[in-house]
């Protein structure tokens, strides 16, 4: 198995890791009761586990967007290992003055937490990435119509007043909602077609055509946009009603 520079540095440094608390455990000359061999088993798991907490972490697509997101889990498993060292080493120091069940209830709870929130992080990183692609999705409708337009204005050969009107066009598209969904798909679809139409004019010519094309296109565009409106209202009103 070849294993990347990112994964070479990482095995390195728990290597490092383990050596150093393994050194400081049995050089220490703590008393070698039930309380240090615990405090001892929990403190490597705590290790140990960062692999688990490395690969949640950032074992997903392998895109840039995934990794950034892995960064809070990889937190909570840093954390983890920190506070379980520091509880072990401390526990170990005490262990002939205290009961073997204080850090059994201790690390017990300690480990829960990190659990918890390994699987916390790991459902919220699950749920932003899919409200990312969603967001993706919704948009692509409205990019693809002003990349049309983008072209069509930049290849047009035509007169002054005909550019002006489809550069007008192109930027009512550009600052018009660029998030789709089922009521506009209709409306979208409509507007695809009149822009199809309104390459084919521009290709042959037909300044008169091109310019109604324009003017029906910016109607369908303003009725888009007033549905999107409606729509974002009546998702705000259900809010506001589910807070209440």
């Amino acid at each position: 198995m070849k294993y990347s520079n990112n994964q070479i540095k990482f095995i390195v440094f728990i290597a490092v890791i383990l050596i150093v608390f393994n050194v400081i455990v049995f050089a220490v000359p703590f008393q070698k009761n039930s309380v240090f061999w615990l405090s001892y088993i929990f403190g490597m798991i705590s290790i140990l586990l960062q692999i688990l907490f490395m690969y949640t972490a950032f074992n997903g697509t392998g895109d840039n967007r995934s990794k950034f997101y892995g960064f809070p889990i990889a937190r909570i498993g840093i954390v983890y290992a920190i506070v379980q060292i520091l509880l072990s080493i401390s526990a170990m120091a005490v262990g002939p003055f205290i009961p073997v069940w204080i850090p059994i209830v201790l690390f017990t709870v300690t480990v829960a937490v990190a659990a918890i929130g390994l699987i916390a992080a790991d459902t919220v990183r699950d749920e932003v990435i899919k409200q990312d692609e969603k967001i993706v999705r919704d948009v692509k409708n409205m990019r693809n119509l002003q990349s049309k337009m983008n072209v069509l204005v930049s290849q047009a050969d035509c007169s002054e007043s005909i550019r002006h009107e489809l550069k007008k066009l192109s930027e009512e598209l550009k600052y018009s909602d660029p998030v789709s969904s089922d009521s506009t798909q209709a409306i979208e679809n409509e507007l695809y077609f009149n822009i199809e139409e309104l390459q084919r004019a521009v290709v042959d010519g037909d300044d008169e055509a091109v310019m109604a094309l324009c003017k029906k296109t910016t109607g369908i565009l303003a009725e888009r946009n007033r549905l999107c409106k409606l729509n974002k209202n009546a998702a705000n009103t259900y809010t506001e009603k589910q807070n209440f």
